[in-house]
């Protein structure tokens, strides 16, 4: 009989299949010349659990038959007759399992052959090693971050998720990520996570576990390290973390927040957990360790303040119940108190827990509030109501709520929902703040570039060196009340502080005068004059050729000023002649401010007007026409210049 033929054909006629006990017999006595094991099997019901039948069958005593394996073929047989074959390894051996549907005397059974492969006979020594080394680089890949090389988060969740051994766990996160990838570019960020996880690697045993958790945060597992000494750990990693040096972005300073548990056989699932709060609690100071032993808190952590908005007692206790050890709470009673609490704490209240149906103020009216006040922009909001209707959930939404959670709720759930928001919404402060820096330094860095440039010319010239000084802050005077004045020139916010700035550069093209004529003084000729009056042009030319920033914002306004701030009103002015709102709004600005400083300030050529002197030649014009709504502004503002502008 061909024994292979047999039992892999798929001919489920009623011949094939059905048997008698005696028949059967027969058959398993010459298929147990052939396979190690031969067994019938049958199910309890048509989908039921496989077991062996006493007789006639040899039993595979460590098989376990009452519980199916993974994928278990017979199972699969008995349901759809159809005769399947696998490989299945027990320990160390390989055996191949055939499996195949037979009725006898008219009851359904699986027949199942079993026969342990001689592993020598199935491949040779170098093409098993290749197929080793191929598998083994297989679940390298698959469980190694492709960028940095640490294990990635899939090696967690099959390797190490479930696990109880005692180790110290800490979750790493880097501060301020997301900016340099933002400011620097991908490239700069990719390299950042590369040099973190050198320096970690720099702290840790080979016995360590370092994943790459999610996008800048990683996992570090210490198995049968003592607690003393994880701390101690941390601490080193986080000041090599400080101390290293990105190649080749040496501005970029790292620093990472870390947060560990000592976990002594709990899940490790559990511990990572732990260790992920106590992470945020180190990043509200950043640069910080965090861990759980007394001994090992580096920083001082403070908890975060939430506020409960609910008229019911109860419903406040019940909240104050699951929230109170991991968080300072203060409670409101009504609408009117919330305002009051939220007046007082301000942005100090990390975030509010807010009920809809309330009496005289509801939860609507306070969100009406908060978004009048601009509170919502920085404090989150979280519903949590029994009116669960669609319409409300979108009007709370629309309000600007971060989440909404109908009653009855779940602790954790709540819990978790509150945790997440506040995290989110600190990483968000956070990443405001240090853009916000980012940007003074930028612009203040820009200011005194400009401002050294403009003071050489100046020096040059053989000003006092005020002038640049000057001039910014009465442009931005005028600036300020040209919207009171009237709504014709719209002057964006971004121009609102570009304009004062490029200022500063109104008069770089005085670089290219002789200095004979620059400085002479007494009145210069005609012919003098006419050389001294390209300066403005020469000026918008140095700008233009500038074209690596040619479209940058601050060019193009400093630009239009260079060129065009001694062009007059009535198209008597020059390089071009321009006339009225021909002018670019920004050089018509300056100009007045220009004028109105030349005047009161003293010259190689003339004594320093007074201000009452220099209003009065303006206004009468003596030194030219200007746009009549900036001569009014100049008016407003004549209190604050006869003051004194420097």
């Amino acid at each position: 009989m061909d024994v292979y033929k047999l039992w892999t054909c798929d001919d489920n006629s009623e011949s094939q299949l059905s048997s008698t006990s005696s028949e059967i017999e027969k058959e398993i006595d010459v298929l147990r010349k052939t396979f190690d094991f031969v067994r019938l099997l049958k199910a309890d019901g048509p989908h039921g659990v496989i077991g062996c039948v006493e007789n006639p069958c040899q039993c595979f005593s460590f098989w376990k038959v009452d519980e199916p394996c993974e994928n278990c073929i017979s199972l699969k047989t008995f349901i759809d007759k159809k005769p399947r074959t696998k490989l299945e390894f027990m320990g160390t051996d390989i055996y191949q399992v055939f499996s195949k549907y037979v009725q006898i005397d008219g009851k359904p059974y699986v027949m199942e052959l079993i026969k342990k492969l001689d592993e020598d006979s199935l491949l040779g020594v170098q093409d098993r090693e290749k197929i080793m080394n191929k598998l083994s680089k297989y679940h390298k890949a698959m469980y190694t971050d492709a960028l940095t090389g640490a294990s990635n988060r899939r090696y967690f969740e099959d390797k190490l998720k479930k696990s109880h051994v005692p180790a110290g766990v800490a979750m790493i996160d880097l501060d301020d990520f997301k900016v340099y990838n933002d400011t620097c570019g991908h490239d700069a960020g990719d390299m950042v996570l590369v040099t973190v996880v050198d320096a970690i690697r720099r702290c840790i045993r080979k016995s360590d576990v370092l994943v790459r958790y999610g996008g800048d945060e990683f996992l570090l597992v210490m198995p049968g390290i003592q607690e003393d000494d994880f701390a101690h750990k941390l601490r080193k990693i986080k000041r090599n973390i400080h101390a290293a040096t990105v190649p080749g972005y040496s501005n970029i300073r790292l620093s990472a927040s870390v947060g560990g548990v000592f976990s002594d056989g709990n899940s490790l699932d559990e511990a990572v957990s732990k260790a992920d709060k106590l992470m945020y609690q180190a990043k509200t100071k950043k640069d910080t360790v965090v861990t759980d032993g007394h001994e090992s808190v580096v920083g001082e952590p403070q908890k975060q303040e939430i506020l409960i908005v609910d008229d019911s007692n109860i419903n406040r206790e019940i909240l104050s119940e699951m929230l109170g050890n991991e968080y300072i709470i203060h409670e409101a009673a009504s609408g009117e108190e919330c305002i009051d609490l939220l007046s007082q704490y301000g942005t100090g209240i990390s975030l509010v827990l807010l009920d809809i149906i309330m009496p005289e103020m509801d939860g609507f009216e306070v969100l009406d509030y908060m978004a009048e006040h601009h509170w919502i922009d920085d404090i989150p909001v979280i519903m949590i109501s029994s009116e669960d209707s669609a319409s409300s959930i979108r009007k709370a939404y629309e309000f600007g709520v971060s989440d909404y959670i109908s009653r009855p709720f779940d602790s954790r759930v709540v819990y978790q929902r509150v945790f997440n928001t506040i995290k989110l919404y600190a990483k968000q402060r956070r990443l405001i703040s240090l853009v916000s820096d980012q940007m003074y330094e930028k612009d203040k860095n820009n200011r005194m570039m400009i401002s050294i440039l403009s003071q050489i010319v100046e020096f040059r010239n053989g000003e006092s060196g005020s002038h640049v000084v000057n001039i910014k802050r009465i442009t931005e005077l005028l600036l300020d009340r040209l919207p009171m004045r009237t709504n014709k020139y719209t002057v964006s916010g971004t121009e609102q502080l570009l304009i004062p700035m490029a200022a500063a550069l109104h008069d770089i093209g005085k670089i290219g005068i002789d200095d004979k004529i620059l400085n002479k003084p007494g009145r210069l000729t005609k012919e003098e004059f006419e050389i001294m009056k390209t300066h403005s042009a020469i000026g918008a030319n140095m700008l233009e050729s500038l074209e690596q920033f040619r479209d940058e914002p601050l060019l193009k306004i400093a630009h239009d000023i260079c060129r065009w701030h001694h062009e007059r009103y009535d198209g008597r002015g020059y390089p071009d002649g321009l006339k009225g709102d021909e002018i670019p709004i920004s050089a018509q600005i300056v100009s007045v401010a220009d004028v109105y400083d030349a005047l009161v300030s003293e010259r190689v050529y003339k004594k320093a007007y007074s201000h009452e002197k220099a209003m009065a030649l303006i206004l009468n014009g003596e030194c030219g026409t200007f746009n009549p709504v900036l001569v009014e502004c100049l008016k407003d503002i004549q209190n604050e210049l006869a003051k004194g502008v420097e």
